[in-house]
């Protein structure tokens, strides 16, 4: 069997640090793993956010991967939603799988407006609304993964210009593009879950897997949940790329 190569692509505010219960999963399984930071956040924190950076550092860490086998790309939020807009070009890169978690919305209209206007007041609270942030957590995440989401730090600077940029996205266009294996995840109380009929019509062959009692930090709140959607993913491009 191919050795699968897992590349991870976080979301918005956080980093690679995200994924540290996924990382300890998959490294005990002897899978290969290559979790990213950004621009802008977790150990880039210094540098400006670029969309086009991003989907550099994505293309990077998935081709660095395929020289040892054949990869199955995650991404979470808007790491998900930079993911899809990379599968969905006219030359395909070297991905043999998707899985997309918390990122079945389409970046744009009155939700993205609202999302920015929630961010930017969460920007004028004492601490820039860090105190609320770690109270959500608090009573949300288990013990296991809580410090997790924050350990690279927060790139409050680089939200509002991520926002912005993924607005720019043609997500449907790329949507209709991917040809691998996808799935598609979301928490049962996930917010942006709202297009997610749309993206399975747009994917026909993807799975739509919704996690019960979960909200939009599926991988934190239902670590080991996740983790078995990740074993099915990578058996699933393994078997595959076996019999290619």
């Amino acid at each position: 069997m191919p050795d699968v190569q897992v590349v991870l692509v976080h979301g918005i505010r956080t980093s690679a640090t995200m994924w540290r219960a996924q990382v300890g999963h998959l490294q005990r399984r002897g899978i290969t793993v290559h979790a990213i930071d950004l621009p802008g956040h977790g150990s880039r924190m210094d540098e400006g956010w670029s969309l086009d950076a991003a989907l550099t550092t994505v293309d990077d860490a998935v081709r660095t991967a395929a020289a040892s086998g054949p990869v199955l790309l995650v991404g979470h939020s808007m790491g998900g939603l930079l993911a899809t807009a990379y599968l969905g070009v006219e030359a395909p890169p070297p991905v043999a799988g998707f899985v997309s978690v918390g990122s079945t919305a389409l970046p744009r209209g009155a939700g993205l407006r609202i999302y920015r206007l929630i961010l930017r007041g969460m920007r004028t609270m004492p601490g820039n609304g860090m105190w609320l942030v770690r109270r959500v957590l608090a009573a949300t995440l288990p013990d296991e993964t809580r410090v997790d989401f924050g350990a690279g730090g927060y790139a409050l600077a680089s939200e509002d210009a991520a926002l912005v940029s993924l607005s720019g996205l043609d997500v449907e266009a790329a949507l209709r593009r991917i040809a691998v294996p996808t799935w598609f995840v979301n928490g049962e109380w996930d917010q942006l879950r709202v297009n997610e009929r749309l993206f399975t019509r747009l994917v026909p062959h993807a799975e739509l897997l919704v996690v019960p009692r979960s909200t939009h930090l599926v991988t934190a709140m239902r670590p080991r949940v996740f983790n078995t959607v990740l074993d099915v993913a990578i058996a699933t491009v393994a078997e595959a790329g076996a019999g290619a």
